[in-house]
């Protein structure tokens, strides 16, 4: 059974969250280990394994890019390790000039005004591709879903980007 499945919604990128949550809490209710406290080892072992199921799949699901990664392997797409390369050479020279505008920030003379123009940046290129992700996704064709790997892997670039930025700034502004 898939993560889908255990919370019974369709196998689709776009899903509800305040649903999935509720789902969440309600499956979990059922089979949490406390309820089998009193039971036979056997299952008590069982509501552990079902109850950490349930938290691996929500935790999945609850996240976008996850969610995306988790739904591209159920439809079989190889999924490139992070450390592979690019084959796109135009978003590989981006990320070094996204990595050098990161930097930039840290000699700045008004690093507030620094960090929230790379945010802008960052989120603006992030929500792009976010939304080409999910037209791809929902286009579910052998070809669509191959960009959408590649878009995710990109999408994951964004990521830690702005991890790193809240980082810099954290330790900018500490000082």
């Amino acid at each position: 059974m898939n993560y889908f499945e255990l919370f019974g919604l369709d196998i689709q990128f776009d899903i509800d969250l305040a649903k999935l949550s509720t789902l969440y809490q309600t499956l979990q209710k059922k089979v949490h280990p406390d309820r089998f406290a009193h039971g036979s080892s056997q299952e008590q072992m069982l509501a552990v394994k079902k109850s950490t199921l349930i938290n691996d799949a929500y935790q999945t699901l609850k996240k976008p890019l996850k969610r995306a990664q988790y739904l591209l392997e159920l439809r079989g797409v190889n999924m490139p390790s992070e450390q592979s390369s690019f084959g796109d050479v135009s978003f590989l020279m981006h990320q070094m000039e996204l990595r050098e505008m990161l930097d930039e920030v840290k000699h700045a003379d008004d690093v507030d005004a620094a960090v929230s123009e790379a945010s802008k940046v960052f989120d603006s290129e992030f929500q792009q591709l976010f939304n080409q992700l999910q037209t791809q996704l929902a286009d579910n064709t052998a070809e669509s879903n191959s960009l959408a790997c590649d878009n995710l892997r990109k999408l994951k670039f964004y990521q830690k980007l702005h991890v790193d930025l809240d980082k810099l700034e954290e330790l900018l502004l500490d000082d």
